[in-house]
């Protein structure tokens, strides 16, 4: 696990993922044409209340992964 320390909404708050997920969410922020942070930031704005961060982020870099989407409004897990 590596964990990541970002400020969000105010907030200091520490993320523990695999670095597998990191690389993927770097790339992913990266074709986003923004930093890991603002990416970050804009999964923790869209996901649902009851769903943890690491794994909206985790989600994220799932569906990223299968469809080629960088949209970070599908980490809710909708079917679409």
């Amino acid at each position: 696990m590596v964990k990541y320390s970002f400020s969000l909404a105010g907030h200091r708050t520490s993320v523990a993922l695999e670095a597998e997920f990191w690389t993927v969410l770097r790339r992913i922020a990266q074709r986003r044409g923004e930093t890991l942070a603002a990416l970050v930031a804009a999964v923790d704005a869209a996901r649902q209340p009851h769903r943890p961060l690491a794994s909206a982020l985790r989600v994220t870099a799932l569906l990223a992964n299968q469809t080629g989407s960088f949209d970070t409004d599908q980490t809710d897990c909708t079917p679409t």
